[in-house]
């Protein structure tokens, strides 16, 4: 099978992006960046793509102009092993202007949306006692960024 790999579209902020998000997440790095030529279309010299890994996984950004722009229609999981790290991604990507949503799902300083997420609520969501599992979506509805002991506390009626 061929290699995916997700490019996101910038105006010109595609290197300050990939460098912040590799600076958040470990085992990740800046593997190449190509530059526009003579020929265009902007200016020789500027960033024109930057391919990096996040913890291996291959991404590209393309500095391709204005024309479009991120929004919630496409977004990035972060499977959190616990609530330390909910909190670390958390606050990584809301660092420098980053937007809160709901749910776990933020927008970071770039635009781009990821949600942080503790592994074990799948679970709760998932749990065969149905009343178990609405408790449980019922209080992740009502949090931004996502606290497991609160909504194990609320799947387990307290």
């Amino acid at each position: 099978m061929p290699r995916i790999t997700p490019t996101l579209w910038f105006d010109t902020q595609g290197k300050e992006a990939a460098d912040f998000w590799v600076s958040v997440f470990p085992n990740s790095k800046i593997v190449d960046v190509s530059y526009y030529g003579e020929a265009g279309p902007r200016r020789s010299g500027t960033v024109l793509t930057v391919d990096f890994e996040l913890d291996g996984q291959p991404y590209m950004v393309l500095n391709g102009g204005p024309e479009f722009t991120f929004d919630e229609a496409v977004s990035f999981t972060i499977d959190c092993k616990d609530q330390e790290e909910v909190d670390y991604y958390w606050e990584a990507l809301m660092a420098g202007g980053g937007e809160p949503g709901q749910c776990g799902w933020l927008k970071d300083r770039f635009g781009v949306s990821w949600q942080v997420v503790p592994e074990e609520l799948g679970k709760l969501i998932a749990d065969p006692d149905r009343g178990r599992a609405q408790r449980a979506m019922t209080a992740m509805l009502g949090q931004v960024k996502l606290d497991i002991a609160a909504i194990r506390a609320a799947a387990d009626g307290e």
